[in-house]
């Protein structure tokens, strides 16, 4: 059986390099803030990636000051099949789905339907009066005392209100979590605000930046706000304006043979396939923290809406100021920062934001990025008017954080 890189190397590699290897863009690439030189390292190193046999496939695309400088699409769509990656494959972009779902709730807030700091119990009122744990308790509830103020639209935007995932930490709140199955595909997302007014906060809101299912709470307060299911609100005010043709909750049967196989990384070096049958059929479940399927060239025109506060080709989603706010530090005083696993940023609404270029792994400062659990990221740095993509589908996380460390540095890293 062929490793994974003699079927990389078989099949060739698919990158294509905008700016260095195409000669008519030679000019633009030398005039880019990002040398050519460094584009071309870039590309090199996520192709290694797949060579090396880490990870199935990657596709990477750099726009700056208006052009796309560096594109490339490396290794495989399907390995099994040889199938490689390709301009229009869809991705499972998970957690890339919270910028989508953060930008929604800010139309309406452009709207004047809510204020940051009003009160989610003031919409949801599942969530008013909400119990804070504060110990372990007997039978596998904590004990608990009430919170001491109201969870904010602000907190639920930041990550600060008390809300866990109930995967990625351990206390007796996120094994509640679980019990409950807090995104219960099968459910709505009314059920799930039905479910947590059961459940006690994992810590007092305002006091620490934890990862937590906020953003599907988001979602609901959209449904509320709105008047409308999730999925037609987004397409109606985000997606159709936009032109992102290829971006929904699943791919239908239409573009199922588009879509990306997830691998698992062994302890061989193996990589093992993952089963697509979730990703091709619609659930009543819409999780706004990372439901989305999309394509680089979708999330592209998502991403150049962000760069340009707010506006593509005519169409406006957010006020200028309002994608200004969602780019600044928004975490509460006395949380300075996003913990171990993000050094050198702080929050915005919804966005991880770099204020420490070089404990982010170079990253421009003021550059606002989020990123998938498999792997997908997005870095869009105002400043440089730069956005710099990459998707991936790989379930090892500490890989793909590796991968991306290894992205920026190639891009940005001082020369030694």
């Amino acid at each position: 059986m062929l490793s994974i890189k003699d079927r990389f190397l078989r099949a060739g590699a698919t990158g294509v390099l905008l700016g260095g290897l195409i000669a008519s863009n030679t000019a633009l690439a030398a005039e880019a803030a990002i040398p050519q030189q460094r584009l071309d390292a870039f590309a090199q190193a996520m192709q290694a990636q797949v060579e090396q046999g880490k990870i199935g496939g990657i596709a990477t695309l750099v726009y700056q000051n208006g052009e796309i400088v560096q594109r490339g699409e490396y290794g495989f769509q399907d390995v099994a099949a040889e199938k490689p990656l390709a301009a229009d494959s869809l991705y499972k972009i998970f957690s890339l789905t919270k910028l989508v779902t953060g930008t929604g709730l800010l139309h309406l807030y452009d709207q004047g339907k809510f204020q940051l700091d009003d009160p989610v119990g003031k919409y949801l009122p599942q969530l008013q009066d909400l119990q804070v744990a504060v110990a372990e308790g007997p039978d596998g509830f904590p004990v608990t005392e009430p919170a001491q103020h109201p969870i904010t639209i602000r907190e639920l935007m930041t990550h600060t209100a008390g809300f866990t995932y109930g995967r990625f930490s351990e206390s007796q709140v996120d094994k509640l979590y679980v019990e409950a199955n807090i995104q219960d595909p099968d459910t709505t997302l009314a059920v799930m605000m039905d479910k947590l007014a059961h459940i006690p906060l994992r810590q007092q809101p305002g006091t620490l930046w934890h990862y937590s299912i906020a953003v599907d709470i988001q979602a609901r307060l959209i449904e509320v706000l709105s008047g409308m299911p999730f999925d037609a609100y987004l397409k109606q005010q985000v997606f159709e304006p936009l032109q992102m043709t290829d971006t929904d909750f699943y791919a239908p049967p239409e573009k199922a043979e588009r879509l990306a196989v997830s691998y698992m990384p062994q302890e061989d070096g193996s990589l093992k396939p993952l089963p697509n049958d979730f990703f091709l059929s619609q659930h009543s479940f819409l999780n706004g923290g990372g439901g989305l399927i999309s394509s680089t060239d979708d999330y592209l025109r998502f991403a150049r809406m962000l760069l340009n506060e707010g506006e593509l080709d005519g169409k406006r989603i957010l006020k200028a100021e309002t994608v200004r706010l969602m780019r600044q530090n928004q975490l509460p005083a006395g949380v300075d920062d996003i913990g171990p696993f993000f050094p050198g940023n702080q929050f915005g609404l919804n966005v991880a934001v770099v204020n420490d270029s070089q404990a982010a792994g170079y990253l421009p400062e003021g550059t606002f990025w989020w990123w998938g659990i498999q792997g997908a990221w997005a870095w869009i740095d105002p400043t440089n008017e730069t956005i710099v993509l990459g998707m991936m589908q790989n379930t090892d996380y500490r890989l793909s954080r590796l991968i991306h460390n290894i992205a920026s540095r190639a891009l940005y890293a001082p020369v030694e």
